[in-house]
């Protein structure tokens, strides 16, 4: 009898100890979840699961994108920071809910003090675009062209306060500009009327506008990076074009809940790092537009800062009170 209970006992041992090793052990011990912001299909959804799937490859657990849509990504962006800082829970942020829509209006969570920057995965130049009937070919001519009629030309903006908006406002601010906005739902139906001759202008994504370079459907007078994309090689940054210090990029970036582990931020900014590295996982992020960082978590919390100061300069260009 002292034989079975012992062996009994062990095996009680053994399942407790497991138990708590399951709730206690090194991070990642259970499937970990990567919040998008927005809806499945778009370029943020895109490189999410790129990361998801590496991510999966390498710390040999599930990593789930689950999108929580809504209010310019600001549902996704709180229930990230209401999650537990347990390193199970991470979003991948944009500009708009932590740099901007922040600054126009309250959100029910604080940008900097509820999210710990892991790293960002990449950045995106907007194309300056004009349709094709649009007597211009450079920024110089595009310029000069609105000031000959002011208020009379149109552009795209995918609503009131979106990064592309907000761009406009601020190159027109700079130049001593006047345009119409036209607010669309989706980037898509603008673009497709800008191609239409109906609509004057529009700051739209690389991988947007890349496979129309060569077609004529549209012309593509400028960047907004700090240099020329690989895709677009022949087309000049808008700092080569007269507006020297212009850089307007897109970020797309991995935040945890505040308070989350220092080891387990690091080592997902490790992966991160080497994700960005990995010829496979590198060119289907980089066929997507994205151009390639991966820092450190510092490097990404001073980038969020000097992000945040800009877009409030450009808040105040569109006449959108920051708060």
């Amino acid at each position: 009898m002292s034989f079975w209970l012992a062996r009994l006992t062990l095996a009680l041992l053994t399942v407790f100890a497991t138990a708590s090793w399951a709730d206690t052990g090194p991070w990642p011990n259970r499937p970990v979840k990567i919040v998008v912001p927005f809806g499945a299909g778009g370029n943020t959804d895109i490189i999410a699961r790129i990361v998801a799937q590496d991510f999966t490859d390498a710390f040999r657990q599930p990593f789930v994108v689950e999108n929580r849509p809504g209010a310019a990504g600001v549902l996704g962006a709180e229930a990230v920071a209401r999650a537990p800082a347990d390193g199970y829970t991470l979003l991948m942020a944009t500009q708009p809910q932590i740099s901007i829509v922040p600054a126009m209006s309250k959100v029910p969570y604080d940008p900097i003090k509820d999210f710990a920057p892991i790293s960002n995965i990449g950045t995106n130049p907007f194309v300056l675009v004009v349709r094709p009937g649009l007597p211009v070919d450079t920024v110089a001519q595009f310029v000069e062209h609105v000031r000959r009629n002011p208020g009379r030309l149109t552009y795209v903006a995918t609503g009131v306060g979106s990064v592309n908006h907000l761009t406009m406002e601020l190159l027109l601010k700079r130049a001593g500009l006047a345009m119409t906005p036209i607010m669309y739902k989706g980037g898509l139906a603008g673009l497709t009327d800008v191609i239409a001759d109906r609509v004057d202008a529009y700051f739209a994504g690389v991988a947007v506008v890349a496979s129309h370079a060569a077609t004529g459907k549209l012309k593509l007078l400028a960047v907004t990076g700090d240099v020329r994309p690989r895709q677009l090689s022949n087309i000049p940054t808008l700092a080569e074009s007269g507006f020297p210090g212009f850089r307007v990029l897109l970020w797309t970036g991995l935040l945890a809940p505040a308070g989350t582990e220092r080891n387990t931020v690091d080592r997902i900014a490790k992966e991160v790092a080497r994700l960005v590295k990995d010829p496979a996982s590198a060119e289907r992020l980089e066929q997507n537009g994205v151009d390639l960082l991966g820092n450190t978590p510092r490097e990404f919390a001073a980038m969020i800062a000097e992000d945040t100061a800009f877009w409030g300069e450009a808040l105040i260009a569109a006449g959108l009170r920051a708060k």
